[in-house]
This record gives C-alpha cells, structure tokens and sequence, in this order.
C-alpha cells in the first residue's frame, strides 16, 4: 500500500492551530508530519491509546463495551446531586456544546481550564473590552511586538515563525530588520534571548510596571520613581518611546501575568496600557491561550448560556460566578459529588486539595490515554483525537474558527458521540 499525504492539516495541540502540516498515512499509521513543531509532530505519533473503555471494579482495572461504560457513566451522572462536568479544552465545538446541555439537564456545574489558566484575562475584557486583533493582521503589520509573561519558543514554538519574528508580512518585507520584540518576564528565557529589548521585573512586579508605563504614555514620566519593580526608569521610558513610535504594535501575554500577584487586575491594567497607546497609534492586545480549543469552549458556552465558564445549573437557570462555580472552589469545599472530565487531567494540573476530593468521588474520564486523572477514574472511555480521526470546530487564540480534518480512522467514536449517547440516557430517564 502506497503511503497518503495529507497537506494542509491542522495541528490540535495549542492555540495556534497551525494550519500547513502535511502528514503521511501508511497501513492505518501516522508515519510522518512535516512543518509541524516538536510539540505538535509528538501529539500526531504519540501511541498508547487505551482500545476499549476501562472500569474499576474493586480496585482492579477490566476492560467494558461502550454501551456497558457509557450506561454506567449515565447512572454515576444520574445519581449525583451536584456534578462537575470539567475540562473541555481539548476537544471539538461540536462536543463542547452536548457537555453544556449534560449539565443543564443534570442541574450540574460545567467548567473548563480557563479558570485555571486565561479565566483572569476574561474577567478583565468583560470590565473594559478587547483590543483584539487576528493573527494575520499582526503578521502583515506589526512592528512592535511585545511578548510579557511568556515564553513561545517553548510553549507556542511557531508561534513566531508564523505570526511574528521570524516571517515577513505583507507590509514588513525583512522581519528582523523592521519588527522590535520586546519580552517582560522575572527570567531570561528562550524568547527573552531573541528579544531585542528584555525587561527583567521582580516576581509579582507586573501591576506596577504596566502603571508605570500608562503613566509614561501619558507624559507622566516625573512621577516614576528610579525604579519599579527592579526595572529603571530609562528602560521603561525607552520602551514607553518604542510602543509608542510603533506603526502597529501587538501584545500577547500569558500565565506569567495572569496568575501572578494581581491576577485579573494585571489583564486590566495590560487592557487599559494598550487603550492609552491607541492615543498615538494602533496597539492590540492577544492572550497566549494553551490548550487547542479552550478558547472555543468560551464561545460555546457563552452563545448557550451567556458566560464563558464555570456557569452553575442548579438554580435552574445558568448562575456564574467564577471563585464560587468555578471548579477548584466547587472541589475545594467538597461540594460536587461525581465527576465528568474530558479532554483533560485534572489531576496534574489542579491544586492538591481539589484533587484529594477527585479521589473520593464516583469519576468519569473521557480521554484517548490514560494520564495521572485515571488513576482517580471509575471509568474511562477512550475517545478520537480531534484532528487526527475525528473532525470538528476550534477556536484559534485570536478567536478565528477552523475547521479541524480527520486523515485517518481508527474505530473509536468521537468526544460528541459518547457524550450524545450519554444525553440520550439521561434525558430518558428524566422523562424529557
């Protein structure tokens, strides 16, 4: 059998859903990805995926049909007073969409990793906007780019050769001669080392130094002291100069700035400096997001419920309030008595009181491999990675829909399928 090339695939691995990989098939097997980064060419040939769902009974591990899990997933669901329905980043639209009506029949919460990761970013942007753009717009315009609380060579590692460093744009024909990157971040990383400004601020610094240089837009530049947070004066009045000289200037930021001292006033503040530099010049602001389509679980459950995340049920009616619904607070105060959780591990990811509760509730995980949060499950039910043999919808980091490929078929149903199966039962039982 002659091998198959799949051009022009996308790769489902992080927020920037690069779009140019060609991928060869031969025999039911991947046996090659081309363009893609470390990261992404690892997701297309890892192996290990579970063949049939697991159960645990009596703390021994034995294979079931997916009629038998996914009845048994119902009843776990159907018995709980309070369930958690958590994850949803990695996986497609289509899916996320039935996860919201499981948890509306339920009268459950549903969240995703946002309120872990960017959930600060969008408590900031429903307080004072977005200044946002598309990805290509910076590649084509930019000048200026300023990366702060990141690091995208190794968490986004295209990130710059699609989008800014490293690739010419329509109105920048030498990218390194014509961009100025700028990189803020407590240590010298990867990116910093290509940056031709680095801002190096004490750990929990950034309020202060994003004050700073609103004031510094504004001409306020007598009213900063010598330094802040470990940064002069002269530097921040050097930058200051810069951003604003800038034909076209973008900022992306990541965990460094949302989960540090400040949190969601950090995002504002970042908001409210890019508002400032609109005053002399075109300036947008675009959050790092991590996971493939967790940006597209916040438009999902907004088009159906009116908020982003952690939206509460059990009013019946859709509640919000992230620090209460959210996931870690609900798992924290021992709340939720079962557990749903697809496209992600929670359990390597969430604080260790939040997962002590994991442990001692009925859990249901819906994921191609096992991972640290099997350890924890009752049942799993391995699912098709989007992308690879399942299709579906995903929401690239600048908020532009793409429409992911399946290229090959290895028998399993899709996260939309179980999840459609498992609806069905539920709403059979309520008699709905």
């Amino acid at each position: 059998m002659f091998p198959t090339i799949h051009r022009d695939v996308v790769c489902t691995f992080c927020g920037c859903l690069c779009d140019d990989l060609e991928v060869t098939v031969e025999g039911g097997r991947i046996r090659g990805v081309d363009n893609a980064c470390e990261l992404g060419a690892h997701k297309f040939t890892t192996e290990g995926r579970l063949k049939a769902p697991i159960r645990r009974r009596g703390g021994v591990w034995g294979e079931e049909t997916y009629t038998a899990a996914i009845e048994r997933a119902a009843e776990i669901l159907l018995d709980a007073d309070r369930p958690l329905l958590y994850g949803w980043s990695g996986t497609c639209g289509e899916a996320q969409s039935v996860g919201v009506q499981l948890a509306e029949i339920l009268g459950g919460v549903i969240d995703a990793t946002t309120s872990v990761c960017h959930g600060t970013s969008i408590l900031a942007i429903q307080e004072v906007g977005h200044p946002g753009c598309t990805l290509g717009q910076v590649k084509n315009r930019a000048d200026v780019i300023l990366y702060w609380g990141c690091n995208p060579i190794e968490a986004h590692p295209r990130h710059m050769s699609r989008y800014t460093t490293y690739t010419d744009g329509f109105f920048l024909g030498n990218s390194h001669r014509d961009r100025t990157v700028i990189v803020v971040d407590i240590r010298r990383t990867d990116t910093a080392q290509v940056a031709d400004e680095f801002i190096k601020i004490k750990p929990g610094g950034d309020y202060a130094v994003l004050s700073a240089l609103r004031a510094m837009v504004r001409g306020k530049d007598d009213m900063i002291p010598p330094t802040v947070s470990g940064v002069s004066r002269q530097q921040l009045r050097r930058v200051a100069a810069i951003c604003k000289s800038a034909q076209y200037g973008a900022l992306f930021f990541g965990m460094g700035l949302t989960q540090t001292g400040g949190k969601y006033k950090n995002i504002r503040n970042a908001i409210e400096l890019v508002d400032e530099l609109n005053r002399h010049t075109k300036f947008t602001l675009t959050p790092m997001r991590g996971h493939f389509n967790v940006y597209g679980f916040n438009e999902v459950c907004t088009w159906m419920t009116g908020y982003p995340f952690a939206v509460d049920f059990s009013r019946g009616i859709a509640w919000y309030n992230p620090g209460e619904t959210s996931a870690v607070d609900l798992l924290a105060r021992r709340e939720c008595d079962a557990c749903l959780v697809v496209a992600s591990d929670p359990a390597a990811h969430l604080p260790r009181s939040a997962v002590a509760h994991l442990a001692d509730i009925p859990l249901v995980q819906l994921d191609p491999y096992p991972n640290a949060t099997t350890a924890f499950a009752e049942i799993q039910i391995p699912v098709a990675v989007t992308g690879i043999d399942a299709e579906g919808t995903a929401y690239r980091m600048d908020g532009v829909p793409i429409r992911t490929r399946k290229i090959l078929d290895l028998g399993y149903p899709d996260d939309r399928t179980v999840l459609q199966q498992m609806l069905e039962r539920i709403r059979e039982a309520k008699g709905r």
